[in-house]
């Protein structure tokens, strides 16, 4: 059951980033999903460097936090890498 949480979470994880970075409608749900998994993961190794405990399959806001933080960060990266190439 803690996967069904962690992918719904990821999705909105994932939605609410897209729309911090002005990518929301070249994204599907798909993606927002995938960005969000993948921004958790990148969010919990950062935040446990510090100290911050948050987990996306418990569903806590803390974790919520988390996920959208290294979901923006995953999209920024993500960013700089196409700008590089169409240049």
């Amino acid at each position: 059951m803690g996967w069904i949480v962690a992918l719904i979470v990821g999705g909105v994880a994932g939605w609410l980033a897209s729309m911090v970075m002005n990518r929301d409608a070249s994204m599907g749900i798909f993606a927002n999903i995938a960005v969000g998994c993948v921004g958790s993961v990148i969010g919990n190794l950062v935040s446990q460097r510090f100290g911050i405990a948050g987990s996306v399959q418990e569903f806590s806001l803390t974790g919520l936090v988390i996920a959208v933080v290294g979901a923006v960060v995953l999209l920024g990266i993500v960013n700089l890498v196409q700008r590089g190439k169409v240049r």
